[in-house]
């Protein structure tokens, strides 16, 4: 296998790096355009958009509730566009404040019961959707699939945080 520079011109990367990159532009397209986060949250009884699923699904994920800018930093947004969401998410009962027991003057955002069962909703028309997808695949495949899609998460992820830092 290639290493991740080119070894005949230093600097390049080598060919399957390069070759991950439309692949990966490929499928981020797919999803937009097929319109999966709507359609699952159509499929969920979710009247959300997008931005307020992803700070449900967040908040849904996390093991403990979270302050705003908790919930920014995880969605790589900003502060007042996840308090306008939580806002959103409040009227409609999916989410609701509770005190810091840290700091008393600042608030966590946590799921009330029927926001985690809407999350729960939604997270099972996602799952069902890319089982379908895959359900041609071997169990090693899919064992493939899910170790070395956290490994690209985990090192990007890594990566965008020292570029951040530098």
């Amino acid at each position: 296998m290639e290493s991740e520079v080119n070894a005949e011109s230093p600097g390049t990367p080598s060919a399957d790096v390069l070759a991950v990159v439309p692949r990966l532009a490929q499928l981020s397209n797919a999803v937009n355009r097929g319109r999966l986060t709507e359609r699952a949250a159509e499929a969920a009884g979710l009247a959300l958009d997008r931005p307020a699923v992803g700070v449900l699904m967040t908040l849904h994920v996390a093991d403990r509730p979270l302050r705003i800018g908790e919930i920014a930093e995880r969605m790589q947004v900003v502060g007042p566009h996840v308090t306008r969401q939580v806002q959103s998410l409040e009227r409609r009962g999916l989410v609701h404040r509770v005190s810091d027991p840290h700091d008393r003057r600042a608030s966590l955002i946590e799921p009330t019961s029927e926001g985690t069962e809407a999350a729960n909703r939604y997270a099972s028309s996602l799952v069902g959707w890319f089982s379908e997808a895959i359900s041609g695949w071997t169990d090693e495949e899919r064992a493939d699939l899910g170790r070395l899609l956290g490994r690209l998460v985990d090192d990007v992820t890594a990566h965008l945080g020292r570029l951040e830092e530098g």
